[in-house]
C-alpha cells in the first residue's frame, strides 16, 4: 500500500502544476515531440524541460530519443491511476450522501408523526 500511495503522490504532484497539465493534455491527442509541445509553453526551454523530467520521474509520459528529437507519449496506465482513485471517492461519497438522504427522510417521516 505504501509503494502505491507514493505513486499516486508522484502523479498528483506532477498533475498539480498547469504546464504539466497542458502538455498531459496535449499528449491525449497522441505524441509530440519535446519542441512541438514546448512552443505552446510561455516558458523558457530550460524550465519546460525540468517539466518533461517531472512527468517522466511521475511516469505519466515516457520519452524517447531518436537522433536529436525527443519525442514523448503519454502512459494512460499510469493515468488510469488517477481515475480509478477518483472512481473510489466518488463510490464512497454517494454512499454516504445516500445514507444522509435516508437518515433525513426516516427523521422527517418521524417527525411528521408517520410511523408506519
Amino acid at each position: 500500500m505504501a509503494k502505491h500511495s507514493s505513486v499516486m503522490d508522484d502523479v498528483f504532484a506532477a498533475l498539480a502544476d498547469p504546464s504539466r497539465r497542458a502538455v498531459v493534455h496535449r499528449l491525449g491527442s497522441g505524441p509530440a515531440s519535446v519542441g512541438e509541445l514546448a512552443q505552446a509553453a510561455p516558458i523558457t526551454l530550460p524550465s519546460f524541460l525540468k517539466h518533461i523530467r517531472v512527468l517522466e520521474s511521475s511516469g505519466l509520459i515516457r520519452t524517447v530519443k531518436t537522433g536529436r528529437v525527443r519525442r514523448c507519449e503519454l502512459d494512460r496506465d499510469r493515468l488510469g491511476l488517477v481515475d480509478d482513485w477518483l472512481s473510489e471517492q466518488r463510490r464512497v461519497w454517494e454512499s454516504r450522501t445516500d445514507r444522509l438522504e435516508q437518515f433525513l427522510t426516516e427523521t422527517e417521516t418521524k417527525e411528521n408523526g408517520d410511523e408506519s
